[in-house]
């Protein structure tokens, strides 16, 4: 078709691990004059349908059988988990890497923002590295010149533009390394984690310039980012890849929502039949633990505008004591967000129930956990219950132009008002 300016077909990567040749001379000369003279397929690194389970001490398949098309002024989205073969894929279609089998036709000018930085020496000053960089990215000396200015101040390093950028901090090089690259005129861009680096304002100038050249522009882009909430905002269309395959292509909101339900490593709910088979001790016994998100409508993951409700139920082994639960909830890396304790209740032995909420628009988005103490007379602690549930939230920004990464542990909407107080007539 006319409009389809990349086409993807049967597409393998292999790597051989731990080694770059076939250990012998005599065939590493017949593997180059086989693929690099004759084109034809790599004879050491067959792919016959079924992966050679003996083989798999030795090789890795990056990418299985890929087949997709991108659309002339299409914005399409690639997200998988860590080495799920987002770069590698890249790396192909970019050209850098060739590929042990399939096809990868393009037409048009492609240009790759891969790694933030490319071409440049720290001995040179900013101006010059400024030429360098453009140059093997793909501009002529022309374009840059009458871009230079424009670049420069994109990267706001106008004092130092005649410093080696050895002397600069890493978030100056940064700046001017993607001031280079985002202002390439390509018809495909290729842009594989920008919002990885820099501080926030960086990100959103990058955020800024990559909507500027999809919406204005009409160019074809490639968009690599662990960032959700970034890619349903900027790209129409999504490809999920997992492991080397392609899990799902098609609407971003389809996709993404596909990726975070499977992604989620969620433990909403636990519960035991019996004592005996409960966690806890000769004063307690853990009967059920659950997290229960509130949602008018079910939706496949959790953001941060989601109500969550911790509901708990424990057998109490001993008469007339007075009990109390401790609620701690815990980033993924263990920094506490809050420690609730429930009002103390005199109990005797029997069911014990509880629940406590988290209202929505509280919680930044990131993976958490809670634990649970429960402590007897406000002060002996009875059973301390680690990591009963965990979740994960993700973002949600509406009527906001910035997605770069949050601060905070918390984001919760308070009370704010911002007015007109008083005009200025001139």
């Amino acid at each position: 078709m006319p409009d389809v300016v990349i086409e993807v077909e049967n597409l393998f990567k292999m790597y051989r691990l731990g080694t770059i040749s076939t250990g012998s001379f005599r065939r590493d000369l017949q593997r180059w004059w086989t693929t690099y003279v004759l084109k034809k397929q790599d004879p050491y690194f067959q792919l016959d349908g079924e992966f050679n389970p003996a083989a798999q001490h030795q090789s890795i398949l990056a990418l299985q059988d890929i087949n997709f098309q991108v659309r002339h002024g299409d914005v399409m989205g690639i997200i998988g988990s860590n080495g799920s073969g987002k770069s590698t894929l890249l790396k192909i279609i970019s050209r850098i890497v060739r590929p042990t089998s399939g096809t990868v036709k393009g037409r048009g000018k492609i240009s790759s923002l891969l790694e933030v930085g490319t071409g440049f020496h720290k001995e040179l000053t900013g101006r010059e590295n400024i030429y360098i960089s453009g140059y093997i990215l793909g501009m002529s000396k022309d374009e840059i010149r009458k871009k230079f200015d424009e670049i420069v101040a994109f990267s706001n390093v106008e004092k130092f533009i005649d410093t080696p950028v050895k002397r600069y901090s890493s978030g100056m090089y940064v700046r001017l390394a993607f001031a280079v690259a985002a202002h390439l005129e390509p018809d495909i861009l290729i842009v594989d984690e920008v919002l990885a680096v820099g501080d926030a304002d960086f990100q959103k100038k990058c955020l800024g310039k990559m909507r500027e050249v999809s919406q204005h522009s009409g160019r074809t882009i490639l968009f690599v980012s662990h960032s959700m909430q970034a890619v349903k905002t900027l790209c129409d269309k999504a490809l999920w890849l997992n492991q080397g395959k392609l899990k799902a292509i098609g609407d971003v909101n389809s996709v993404v929502n596909k990726y975070l339900a499977t992604t989620q490593q969620a433990k909403l709910k636990q519960h035991w039949h019996t004592p005996a088979e409960a966690p806890g001790n000769e004063w307690v016994r853990m009967k059920a633990v659950e997290l229960v998100p509130h949602q008018e409508v079910f939706e496949e993951y959790l953001d941060i505008r989601t109500p969550l409700t911790v509901k708990f139920q424990f057998w109490n082994m001993q008469d007339d004591v007075l009990l109390s639960v401790g609620l701690h909830l815990f980033t993924s890396n263990g920094e506490c967000i809050f420690n609730v304790p429930s009002p103390p209740a005199h109990c005797d032995k029997g069911i014990v129930e509880g629940e406590c909420m988290i209202p929505g628009n509280f919680l930044n988005d990131g993976s958490y956990y809670i634990s649970m103490v429960i402590v007897r007379d406000t002060s002996v602690e009875l059973f301390n219950f680690n990591e009963c549930l965990s979740f994960e939230l993700e973002d949600y920004r509406e009527n906001l132009q910035w997605y770069g990464k949050w601060w905070g542990a918390v984001r919760p909407k308070l009370p704010f008002r911002l007015k007109q107080a008083e005009l200025i007539l001139q």
